[in-house]
């Protein structure tokens, strides 16, 4: 018994070692399989669990003023991301992110849970990157880091319905950001990475498509003057409780804009604070009736046509007329005026005596050649046009309106865009948003010689007698014209609602710089434009000329304004 018992181990004791030795072999041929026959495979395996393809980050064009200081800058910022499908394979490690200041549990689980289907979810946009680097230390598996760029805007609403703003994608929305969008934006690129377990990246492998940054763009704008305009705008407003207000400032030598200022202006770099209202650059896109802002313009046609000279008398008593059964008025009655005096004393009935001298279509083509209604060549989102009316016959009392200003609508960048052709002796330069190295030719729509006889005239009506006597400024020359608007209501035009307009040019020797003030709807104790927008107009054309160095005529002159009223237009 003991012996077959003994040949019975034996054999179990052989069976056991040829079976460990299978297996033994089996591992062998395993390993020699995964190492040397199946190497690239596993390779190749590993290389797609491990690699990604991800973008590369472009940044957006760097706007700057005239002076190269920064008006729009991209700064780099982390996007968390996640993969629903890894997050959701694993809900026990979102205890990590319990009450998390940055990012939680809760908000984790609102972001995945239903888009099984997806491969990427953004969690938390443009954190700074310390706090991006806080949720991802805790290594919830599923969770990423992108990097990304965000606009900040170093002027905040002082320049805004300028350069307008982006959404979180970089897109331009509004202003210079949407106009030059094409140039701004950059192109991404793509580059190869490598991930560990946890989704963070190890190492760059290589850049597969260099990222191509978007063109930088250089304004018109002068910071320093778009400050000022912005702040004597928003005094004006604040002073005569006004609705809201626009001041444009233009180089009438070169047509760069130098500012365009607006109130209500908003923060773009504050999306969640906006008003849609606030976001419209008022100064390009609202209309209104220019009233007597326009007849610089009335009496440039006459002298153009040869009707008139500076010289010639206009009767205007008894200081109203009556035109097609309505009854045009002054603020008194100024007796006989010679043309300039029209001008100073800002005569309804002077203007309307002069233009029903012309043939009826003569002076709507005349306006036409200073660009009204057309659009300014800014390509700026939402510009307006304007309304020059076009008609086969004209009326006496349309052509008698049309003369001082009512039955036409502008921008307030179109007003000052055509006292700039005043300034620049008839010549038209188109408008531009883009710093010039060289002023155009512009065309000549006016005769020089007329030009400087109006930019004469205009000075006389910033002066002690004139209805501008608070748009005079200290030690220079200004030449320029008040405009008292009724504004337009549902039931036609308002008797106590007013726009308050001042449109001028400076210096008057020499002009070369236009500034356009509009304030809307003053509910304070004035309201004409003598009053409201003249000092505000004083106020940046001092700034401008100081800034940009102007050198004074008069180095020790003082303002002669004092506290009187303005006049009545």
């Amino acid at each position: 018994m003991k012996g077959v018992q003994g040949r019975t181990h034996t054999g179990r004791l052989r069976l056991m070692l040829g079976f460990w030795l299978l297996v033994l072999l089996a591992l062998v041929a395993r390993a020699v399989d995964l190492h040397v026959l199946q190497q690239e495979f596993l390779a190749e395996q590993g290389r797609e669990r491990n690699l990604r393809v991800e973008p590369l980050a472009a940044h957006r064009g760097v706007i700057r003023d005239r002076q190269g200081k920064p008006l729009a800058v991209s700064t780099p910022v982390t996007s968390l991301w996640a993969d629903p499908r890894a997050v959701l394979e694993a809900p026990e490690q979102w205890a990590r992110l319990r009450n998390h200041p940055v990012f939680d549990r809760d908000e984790l689980a609102s972001a995945v849970r239903g888009r099984e289907d997806r491969e990427f979810v953004y969690l938390e946009r443009h954190l700074p990157p310390d706090e991006a680097d806080k949720v991802l230390e805790h290594n919830v598996p599923g969770i990423h880091a992108l990097t990304e760029y965000r606009r900040y805007y170093p002027a905040g609403e002082v320049a805004s319905h300028v350069v307008g703003m982006t959404n979180i994608d970089e897109q331009g929305q509004e202003g210079v950001e949407l106009a030059f969008n094409d140039i701004l934006k950059g192109e991404p690129g793509r580059k190869k990475v490598v991930r560990d377990l946890h989704g963070r990246v190890i190492r760059d492998l290589e850049v597969m498509e260099p990222a191509d940054p978007g063109t930088d763009l250089n304004l018109s704008i002068d910071l320093r003057i778009q400050y000022l305009a912005y702040r004597e705008l928003l005094s004006a407003v604040q002073e005569h409780q006004a609705a809201s207000g626009s001041a444009v400032v233009l180089d009438a030598t070169t047509g760069e804009v130098l500012a365009m200022a607006n109130h209500p202006s908003y923060n773009p770099n504050q999306r969640a604070r906006q008003k849609p209202a606030a976001r419209r650059n008022r100064a390009a896109t609202d209309l209104f009736e220019p009233g007597s802002t326009i007849k610089p313009l009335t009496v440039a046609a006459a002298l153009q046509n040869n009707l008139v000279t500076p010289r010639t008398t206009i009767d205007t008593s008894p200081g109203h007329i009556r035109v097609g059964g309505k009854t045009i008025r002054d603020h008194r009655n100024y007796g006989r005026l010679e043309v300039s005096d029209v001008l100073t004393k800002s005569s309804n009935v002077g203007a309307t005596r002069l233009a029903l001298r012309m043939d009826e279509h003569r002076l709507p083509r005349f306006f036409g050649r200073f660009g009204l209604g057309e659009d300014t060549g800014l390509d700026f989102p939402g510009e307006s046009q304007g309304v020059l009316p076009w008609r086969t016959q004209w009326r006496d009392i349309e052509q008698a309106t049309l003369s001082y200003g009512y039955g036409l609508s502008m921008t307030v960048l179109q007003l000052a865009r055509a006292y700039a052709v005043l300034a620049h002796e008839g010549k038209r330069i188109p408008l531009t948003l883009r710093k010039r190295e060289a002023a155009p030719d512009g065309q000549q729509v006016l005769d020089p010689d007329v030009a400087n006889q109006m930019v004469t005239m205009l000075r006389s009506v910033v002066s002690r007698e004139g209805t501008a006597r608070r748009a005079m400024v200290a030690g220079y020359e200004v030449a320029g014209k008040t405009g008292t608007v009724h504004k337009v209501t549902d039931n036609g035009y308002a008797d106590d609602r007013y726009i308050a307009l001042f449109a001028g040019m400076a210096p008057a020797e020499d002009p070369r710089y236009v500034t356009v003030v509009l304030v809307d709807d003053p509910r304070g104790e004035d309201y004409f434009g003598g009053l409201v927008a003249a000092p505000a107009f004083a106020r940046i054309m001092e700034g401008v000329l100081r800034t940009l160095e102007v050198a004074p005529r008069d180095p020790a002159g003082t303002w002669a304004g004092g506290d009187e009223k303005g006049g009545a237009t």
